[in-house]
C-alpha cells in the first residue's frame, strides 16, 4: 500500500466521530464489484481498486476494534492498527478462492489489534508466547464471566484451549497484577511509600566485602588462566591470544594463511586449547 493511503487512513484523534460518520457514508460494495477491484489489484497491481477496497471496509473495521475498548487504550489507536491489517489482508486476498473480502480481513484486522494490545497493555509484557497470548484474549473474557477460577474450570479452560492448567494459572495471576513505579511517589502519604519496590529492594553489588570479593575473583581466575597458557604449546596460545585475548582479533581465515593451514584446522586447534584451559583450570 502507498504511504498516501496510509495518510488517508490515519484516525484523527481529536475527532473520531466525524471519521467515524465519514467512514460509515462510504458505500459498501457488491459481490461483483468487489470481485472485480480485487482482480485489477492482483493482475495489475491497480492500487486505485486497492484504495476502493480498503475504504468501503473502514466501518467494519470499526465494528471489530470496538470489541477491544475494554483494555482501556484510545479507541482511535485500536482502529488505526485494525486499518493497517486490513491493508494486509486487501494486499494478500485472493478474488478467486470464492469468499467474500470482510471474511479474509477479519483474522488480519485482529492480529494487529492483538498485536498492539500486548504491546500497550502493560509497560512489562503479559504475554509473550503463542500459549499465553491466546489465554490472554480468552481468560479476559471467562474472568469477567466467572471472578477467579477453581480447580475444575482451571482444567476446563486448559483443555478447551490445548495449553497446560499451569499455563492457565500464571497467566490469571498475570493478569491480576498492576504495574506500579518502582521510585516511591513525590507525596507525603508515608503509608505509599512503603510498597514501592525501592524501599525493599536491596542493592549489595557495591558493598565492600562485595567488591573486594569480586576483585580477588578477578585476580584469581587471571593467574589460573596465565598459568593454563603456559602449558599449551607456541602455536596454540598464539591462537588463544589472537582470537581471545587481543583487542584486535584476529580470524580464522587470518591465523590460516599465517601457519599456512586451513582455517577448519585453526578452528580444531583452538577448540583443543579451549578444553585443555579449561581442564587446567578447574
Amino acid at each position: 500500500m502507498t504511504k498516501h493511503l496510509e495518510m488517508q487512513l490515519a484516525v484523527p484523534t481529536g475527532n473520531l466521530e466525524s471519521y467515524i460518520q465519514a467512514s460509515r457514508s462510504i458505500p459498501m460494495l457488491s459481490v461483483d464489484e468487489e470481485r472485480e477491484l480485487a482482480t485489477r489489484l492482483q493482475d495489475e497491481g491497480d492500487l486505485d481498486a486497492a484504495q476502493q477496497l480498503v475504504l468501503s471496509h473502514l466501518r467494519f473495521v470499526i465494528h471489530v476494534a470496538r470489541g477491544y475498548s475494554g483494555y482501556g487504550l484510545p479507541q482511535a489507536d485500536l482502529i488505526q492498527e485494525g486499518n493497517i491489517g486490513l491493508m494486509k489482508a486487501v494486499k494478500r486476498f485472493d478474488p478467486t478462492v470464492g469468499v467474500r473480502l470482510v471474511s479474509f480481513a477479519v483474522y488480519w484486522i485482529r492480529a494487529e489489534i492483538h498485536e498492539y494490545i500486548l504491546r500497550n497493555w502493560r509497560i512489562v509484557k503479559v504475554a509473550t508466547t503463542k500459549a499465553q497470548r491466546k489465554l490472554f484474549f480468552n481468560l479476559r473474557s471467562s474472568k469477567k464471566r466467572l471472578g477467579w477460577f477453581n480447580h475444575e474450570e482451571v482444567e476446563r479452560v486448559a483443555e478447551d484451549l490445548g495449553v497446560t492448567t499451569k499455563d492457565v494459572l500464571e497467566m490469571e495471576s498475570r493478569m491480576s497484577g498492576h504495574d506500579i513505579t518502582f521510585d516511591a511517589p513525590d507525596d507525603d502519604d508515608e503509608n505509599t511509600h512503603t510498597f514501592a519496590p525501592a524501599n525493599y529492594l536491596q542493592d549489595n553489588s557495591q558493598e565492600p566485602a562485595r567488591i573486594i570479593e569480586a576483585g580477588d575473583s578477578a585476580d584469581h581466575n587471571h593467574e589460573q588462566l596465565s598459568t593454563a597458557l603456559t602449558k599449551l604449546d607456541d602455536r596454540s596460545r598464539d591462537i588463544i591470544q589472537q582470537r581471545w585475548l587481543s583487542e584486535d582479533k584476529s580470524t580464522l581465515h587470518q591465523l590460516a594463511d599465517k601457519y599456512q593451514v586451513s582455517a577448519e584446522r585453526i578452528r580444531q586447534l583452538e577448540n583443543n586449547a579451549i578444553k585443555k584451559l579449561k581442564l587446567a583450570m578447574t
